[in-house]
């Protein structure tokens, strides 16, 4: 299909696509595909006043209703995944099954969410003085802001907004300035499920474009109390500190600096397939990409020698294209800042394996991944690069490793190969993994959505997705009933009048 047909296909129309003042590129040929709309900042009170007329409206919706919106949602999406999936890989870049992988995951969170919207529990607890009975229970927050990254440019939306609207909460939703196209379409499959659902308020689910100006608003707005950020180290140690300063909740998704480490009894061909995608799928630009091999000395050179070869077999090219394996970056700026990390990477005495552009495929910024061999754990391997690049380090015992895991900055994804059961059970105590998500004999990335998804220290400490993150989007509530005849006091306090 061409590029007009997929944009047709989604449901953008020309009046979507043309008129506007934001450029839009597709990162597979570099063509411009459409000069979308933006809000305008001055647009935004308006916006966020919408937003919690709605509030007022759907916090009184019983939740299994408003789960009903949440299925009709996963319907639709399940009807328009084919032609979602095909925007997510031309605006983004994903091969076929990653952008129909995004779309699949919307659907499951929004199955996910059907089911949580019978059981918001909360609980029952032990009151000490009698007569009285002691509960907790949740209830909504207000409108929740999500802006989100153009890695996953609509799956993002999709974690925050089906949790949030069965907890009984409107949705405004800025995507990057990368990717508002899959925000558009999506938007408008949004749309179809209100229809269907019938009696929505206006403003329950809205989309704004646009740069720092619109996401300021959304930080600054004491009117949205929860806001989710999924983006880079830097935003977040703005946007946080920023939504803290006027009391609201921020749900931070930001940098990830993910470790494996190949133990000396880890199956090698199982490990070799995990580094592979996890390294380079989607071209490195997941938040859960592998970036750091740190492997037993005893079996680092049979691995980095399997390594050099998977990694000079993988096809790197159109994403559309049947076998493709690896698609572009998301632009030119993303390879500049790869093959200038490649060189501090030298600089401080690393092997390079791969890591040059690739010739011949028009337009688009395509690299071959990178696969360094370092003599430590230096400033480089310490930073996050968006970019295919996996650092190679040893080992000589458990303890070295898992302190060279967690001695980087960021905290979200980590894992151990290993048939070994101790050195598993090690990794997951509480003296192993600092991540918030550690895995074992699995890579770092892909997820299910059943798993709360989020890290520690500075990538945030944010949770969305599964478990129970839902209760990031609610406000809870502490209550005592007595009902006795008497007013005794807690802690056997006396005080007669």
């Amino acid at each position: 299909m061409t590029h007009a047909e997929i944009l047709a296909a989604a449901g953008l129309s020309k009046s979507d696509l043309t008129g506007g003042t934001l450029a839009v590129h597709s990162p597979i040929d570099g063509a411009e595909i459409a000069r979308v709309h933006e809000t305008g900042a001055a647009d935004m009170p308006a916006i966020i006043a919408r937003s919690q007329a709605a509030f007022r409206v759907w916090r009184e919706v019983p939740a299994p209703r408003r789960g009903e919106l949440v299925r009709l949602l996963g319907e639709e999406l399940r009807s328009a995944k084919a032609e979602l999936g095909a925007l997510v890989t031309l605006e983004v870049g994903k091969i076929t099954s990653e952008g129909l992988g995004e779309v699949q995951e919307m659907i499951d969170i929004c199955d996910f969410a059907v089911g949580l919207s019978r059981q918001l529990y909360g609980l029952t607890i032990a009151s000490e003085r009698p007569g009285h009975r002691m509960a907790e229970t949740w209830h909504p927050m207000g409108p929740v802001g999500v802006i989100s990254a153009f890695n996953f440019p609509v799956a993002v939306w999709s974690w925050n907004a089906a949790l949030a609207l069965v907890c009984g909460n409107p949705v405004i939703w800025k995507p990057s300035e990368k990717t508002p196209l899959t925000a558009m379409a999506t938007h408008k499959i949004m749309e179809r499920a209100l229809a269907r659902f019938g009696d929505a308020p206006e403003g329950l689910c809205q989309l704004v474009i646009g740069g720092p100006a619109v996401g300021e608003a959304l930080v600054a707005s004491k009117d949205v109390p929860v806001l989710s950020a999924t983006g880079s180290t830097r935003m977040g140690s703005i946007v946080g500190p920023k939504v803290a300063a006027r009391w609201g909740k921020a749900i931070l998704e930001l940098g990830g600096n993910n470790a494996m480490i190949v133990a000396p009894s880890a199956d090698l061909e199982m490990a070799v397939r995990a580094i592979a995608f996890g390294a380079v799928g989607t071209a490195g630009q997941r938040c859960t990409s592998l970036r750091r091999l740190i492997v037993h000395r005893s079996v680092r050179d049979d691995l980095v020698k399997r390594l050099v070869k998977v990694y000079a077999s993988l096809p790197v090219g159109d994403p559309r294209k049947a076998g493709t394996l690896i698609g572009p970056l998301i632009d030119a700026g993303s390879r500049d800042r790869m093959l200038k990390q490649l060189d501090k990477a030298k600089a401080e005495g690393g092997t390079v394996h791969g890591g040059q552009s690739v010739e011949g495929v028009k337009g688009g910024a395509y690299v071959t991944p990178a696969l360094v061999e370092m003599p430590g754990q230096t400033a480089t391997v310490c930073e996050e690069c968006f970019a295919p690049i996996l650092y190679v380090l040893t080992y000589d015992d458990l303890d070295e490793a898992i302190a060279l895991q967690n001695e980087v900055p960021q905290g979200l994804s980590s894992c151990i190969f290993t048939l070994n059961l101790r050195e598993a059970e090690t990794f997951l105590s509480a003296g192993g993994s600092d991540c918030g998500i550690a895995n074992v004999n699995i890579g770092p990335s892909g997820a299910e959505i059943g798993g709360a998804f989020g890290g520690e220290k500075e990538t945030g400490g944010g949770r969305e997705s599964g478990s129970d993150a839902w209760k990031g989007y609610m406000r809870r509530q502490t209550s005592t009933v007595n009902y006795s005849s008497k007013l005794p006091l807690a802690q056997g306090v006396e005080f007669p009048v």
